[in-house]
């Protein structure tokens, strides 16, 4: 059984070096390539897909809309879920990583960054757009999160990840993920039962399909990215 995943392709966050999370930026002109890339190496290796899934932000629903079209594939069933969206970085979203790191330091801002348990400065009362937003209207305000780490946002991703997408694959369904780094770094995490210290050191690129070859009991028995 093959699993494919594909992170977005570049934003215009990405582009300027901006902490994004559940903020919304489009992809940029590269970044619609890399998805069309992406689509062009999936078209490459006859993978056919039975159903898809993605977050709830633009960036990731515009690269499988791309990877689609390319493999004229827009047809098959797609499902949107707020718990692939990306990490929520909370009251850092919106700021440029470079002067934030001039303000409170490279080191504290790497843990920020890439810690697996260290929580970002959190949103305060009314800061958070999210609870106000119509895309999340039918969650609970409390759902929401003000900030997230890679802990949190593994523990809004497994479970649908177990109760949603795995029914899929056991039906025999190809599925393929368009989603954001931080909620595929937990799946990494959780399909290859890497250490909490061990998913800190884990990138995904952008607009590179990975691919799992899952056995019966979805363990992966093989991992490999496609590209020239």
């Amino acid at each position: 059984m093959k699993l494919a995943i594909v992170r977005h392709g570049q934003s215009e966050f990405n582009e300027s070096n901006t902490f994004t999370g559940w903020e919304n930026p489009d992809l940029t002109d590269l970044g619609i390539k890399q998805a069309r890339e992406a689509g062009r190496q999936l078209q490459k290796a006859n993978m056919e897909f039975d159903i898809a899934f993605t977050s709830m932000l633009n960036r990731a629903i515009k690269t499988l809309y791309h990877i689609l079209d390319v493999t004229d594939q827009l047809w098959i069933p797609v499902e949107k879920s707020w718990r692939l969206n990306e990490r929520h970085y909370g009251a850092l979203q919106g700021l440029n990583k470079t002067k934030t790191a001039e303000q409170y330091g490279e080191d504290k801002v790497h843990l920020w960054r890439r810690s697996f348990d260290v929580f970002p400065p959190l949103q305060e009362e009314g800061q958070n757009e999210a609870k106000d937003d119509r895309r999340y209207g039918l969650l609970d305000r409390e759902v929401i999160p003000d900030g997230e780490n890679l802990k949190s946002t593994l523990e809004r991703v497994t479970p649908y990840w177990m109760d949603t997408i795995v029914p899929q694959i056991k039906k025999k369904k190809h599925v393929i993920i368009a989603a954001h780094g931080n909620s595929l770094r937990t799946l990494v995490k959780h399909l290859e039962k890497l250490s909490d210290e061990a998913i800190t050191e884990i990138e995904i690129p952008t607009g590179v399909p990975l691919i799992y070859d899952l056995d019966e009991n979805l363990h992966p028995v093989e991992k490999y990215y496609l590209k020239d």
